[in-house]
């Protein structure tokens, strides 16, 4: 509350107090008049004798125990996830849960994030209205549609050496893979996609990418080669390859930040690292989108109502859910400030 609303009360319950001294004479009449109670205007007459216009101020309504408020130490680990990851409500109480095995719901995170004046996020992750954004659309089956895309690489740690990221994401499970390269044509490209196909464990039907020198005709004819439909965005609207764009900001914010310092100046070395990250996105990180699953779960559960699915594909699958030994490291990554761990 301001002073302004504070000196505001004070005027008003003395205007109480002055009513029926003066005017009425009568506490009863002057209560009426103003619809308050009896025990108020009394409470209000003793604290004004007491410590005058101070005994008027709206007092705290605060209780003085609170045994059912959130434990401090939940509270720093949400306060470190919304300051380092800018995370949502919904993300940190999905977080919590899988990785310190700790459960509060969504507003019960926005709560705490309210009262501490976190909940505004930074202005390029502000609420839009819904006729702002872009409808979000998620295809049914596994492979329907593969986005690509290439992301240039900032020399990581000063190294003076150019990278590209080669990306590839399904459009159904949100199952990545990934690869650096030191050039970016379309010879690379190709390498690229036929190191795509045999690694996802299902059938690709269709690869859509942007409109970019790497992706011309002697790519184009490489993909309708392999039986698999190759769709261009329309021009200018990289919204349309939206899910391979969005996962390459989590790539800056989750994986790259955590490289600051760090010299990588081969190609071999960087794939590691990249592949280590690859591991931990697809079988450790939950996704918003997914309702708090895991690609790799997701390509899991989709298994049994994919019909494309082949017998040898879906047992390779199975073996696959096991996370990796080298995921492990960015499970660790998370619990990097000692507020995050248990």
């Amino acid at each position: 509350m301001t002073e302004r609303e504070q000196q505001r009360i004070v005027n008003h319950r003395m205007a109480v107090l002055e009513h029926a001294e003066d005017v009425t004479g009568n506490v009863s009449q002057t209560c009426r008049y103003f619809g308050i109670s009896r025990p108020t205007s009394y409470k209000w007459r003793n604290r004004f004798e007491e410590k005058g216009h101070e005994g008027l101020r709206d007092r705290s309504s605060r209780p003085h125990h609170s045994p059912g408020a959130t434990n401090a130490e939940v509270v720093g680990k949400i306060i470190y996830l919304r300051q380092n990851y800018h995370f949502g409500p919904a993300k940190i109480s999905m977080y919590l849960k899988r990785y310190h095995n700790i459960r509060i719901s969504p507003f019960g995170v926005w709560r705490i994030l309210f009262r501490l004046d976190l909940n505004r996020l930074p202005a390029s992750q502000k609420h839009k209205s819904h006729k702002r954004r872009w409808k979000r659309y998620e295809k049914q089956q596994p492979g329907h549609a593969v986005q690509v895309d290439v992301k240039f690489i900032t020399p990581v740690g000063g190294a003076g050496k150019r990278f590209y990221q080669f990306t590839a994401i399904d459009a159904c499970t949100r199952l990545r893979v990934l690869r650096i390269n030191p050039k970016c044509n379309q010879k690379t490209v190709i390498q690229f996609l036929d190191y795509l196909l045999q690694k996802l464990p299902f059938r690709v039907d269709a690869i859509q990418t942007d409109n970019g020198g790497e992706f011309g005709s002697q790519f184009h004819y490489h993909v309708l080669d392999r039986g698999i439909r190759h769709i261009y965005i329309k021009p200018a609207n990289p919204r349309l390859n939206g899910k391979v764009e969005r996962s390459h900001r989590i790539d800056n914010e989750e994986f790259y930040r955590m490289l600051e310092g760090i010299v990588i100046d081969e190609a071999d070395a960087f794939n590691e690292k990249l592949q280590e990250w690859e591991d931990f996105y697809n079988f450790n990180r939950p996704h918003g989108g997914l309702n708090g699953q895991t690609p790799q779960r997701t390509t899991e559960t989709k298994d049994n109502h994919n019909a494309g699915l082949t017998p040898r594909q879906s047992r390779e699958l199975r073996t696959r859910c096991k996370p990796p030994p080298s995921s492990a490291h960015w499970l660790r990554g998370w619990d990097l400030n000692p507020r995050l761990t248990d």
